[in-house]
């Protein structure tokens, strides 16, 4: 069943544009990608769609095959590859449902550090002062503790700009600030007199 010489020979011809070559090399590899690809990857839904991804990069990658080698090993590392990026993003989209996940916990756990941030009112009424430009920055690395080059990403402006609104901003919230412990000390001046 395994012809190591027709196999290349039908690559061969499908990279000359035959379709009929490309349905016979189908067919005549199926049954054995199919199977690695169901022991390895274990759930029955998906395999279908990695086998179907697996055929479609084979087609895309045939012009980098080398016809005087075998066929089927050549495939196989596409299946293996096809297999690793499946895997990997299934891994990428659990953690990041795990993240979500942890995202709403901490939401509705107002512990700790945030309720810190959150319970200083007189800050949390100059930030809400300020221009919005500034107040989504200080917000986002402040209290949601981005970084400067997420924050960037986020808003998709340069890092300079996010630095220069965070300066800006707390160059505004300190001048804030100040004007107003130098105007409760004159009121409190005023009242003990």
């Amino acid at each position: 069943m395994n012809h190591p010489k027709q196999d290349s020979e039908l690559a061969a011809l499908v990279l000359a544009g035959s379709r009929e070559a490309y349905s016979e090399l189908y067919e005549r590899t199926i049954t054995e990608v199919y199977r690695t690809v169901r022991f390895l990857i274990g759930e029955l839904s998906d395999t279908d769609d990695v086998v179907q991804e697996i055929y479609i990069q084979a087609y895309r990658s045939l012009g980098q095959y080398d016809t005087a080698r075998p066929f089927r090993p050549w495939l196989m590392g596409v299946v293996m590859r096809q297999i690793r990026a499946f895997r990997r993003k299934r891994w990428n989209h659990i953690r990041l449902i795990k993240k979500a996940q942890q995202s709403i916990i901490a939401a509705y756990d107002f512990s700790g550090e945030v309720v810190d941030k959150i319970s200083y009112r007189p800050l949390i009424a100059s930030v809400e002062r300020l221009p919005f430009k500034l107040k989504q920055v200080v917000i986002l690395h402040y209290l949601n503790e981005y970084s400067q080059e997420e924050i960037a990403d986020a808003l998709g402006i340069p890092l300079g700009t996010v630095k220069s609104r965070i300066h800006a901003a707390l160059k505004k919230l300190r001048s804030k600030r100040s004007s107003e412990i130098l105007l409760r000390g004159k009121v409190e001046d005023l009242h003990e007199a």
